[in-house]
């Protein structure tokens, strides 16, 4: 995935508000950045962080021009914005990265099932098996070389997990797909000890059939890319 313009560079001055951060530019000019993710991006904030951001051509309504895209943090490039998971997840699919994914004739965004949710990406191929998919972003690390989510308790998270289980036992796919948006990672695990009920969950997922795959991405100053898939500890 090539961003569409140029990112630009800066120092982080602090996120606040959630969706808000504050930067000052390589050029001087201090601006305010929208920040695409609801987590707490726990060790990613730290102030003076180097950051990359996009910017947008859209009408002058759009309060914020700037969206902060990535940070440097622990000498490496991190993706933050988590809008981009499902679109770095269909890329994979489609050029083959995850076999048990590849051969769908069929790939659908955003489609409604289980109780009042939509499902990421659908896959179907008629008479194979549909494959309902739940795409999370991962951008947390404490020990070397190791991606953990989630890095905050996620109830949401949990009940994702129990619609898979259901669409599993009504005969489809249930796939969980967690996107490594950092370069310095080779494996993955839950992070159990920060949200116990999600490790549950995910843990009665798989023994109720739900797959799950982690998949390691390329992080450059223009580009986030989808390489391999790593194991899940």
């Amino acid at each position: 995935m090539i961003f569409q313009t140029p990112l630009v560079t800066g120092r982080l001055e602090r996120r606040y508000k959630r969706f808000l951060a504050d930067v000052t530019l390589d050029d001087g000019r201090f601006i305010t950045a929208s920040v695409p993710n609801t987590g707490s991006m726990l060790g990613l904030t730290a102030p003076g962080s180097r950051v990359w951001l996009s910017v947008s051509n859209a009408p002058p309504h759009r309060k914020y021009a700037h969206t902060l895209q990535i940070v440097e943090a622990d000498n490496t490039l991190v993706g933050v914005n988590t809008g981009l998971p499902n679109r770095i997840a269909e890329e994979a699919i489609l050029k083959g990265l995850i076999p048990h994914l590849s051969g769908y004739a069929s790939l659908k965004r955003e489609q409604k099932y289980g109780r009042n949710s939509r499902i990421d990406l659908l896959l179907d191929d008629g008479p194979r098996q549909r494959a309902y998919v739940e795409v999370k972003n991962v951008h947390f690390i404490r020990t070397l070389g190791l991606a953990e989510f989630p890095d905050t308790v996620t109830a949401r998270g949990a009940k994702h997990l129990e619609e898979l289980v259901d669409v599993v036992a009504a005969g489809h796919r249930g796939v969980m797909l967690f996107i490594i948006q950092r370069n310095d990672c080779s494996r993955f695990s839950i992070s159990g000890d920060l949200d116990p009920t999600y490790a549950r969950a995910f843990e009665h997922a798989r023994a109720n059939g739900v797959e799950a795959w982690a998949v390691r991405c390329h992080i450059t100053d223009n580009s986030i890319d989808a390489t391999e898939l790593v194991p899940i500890e």
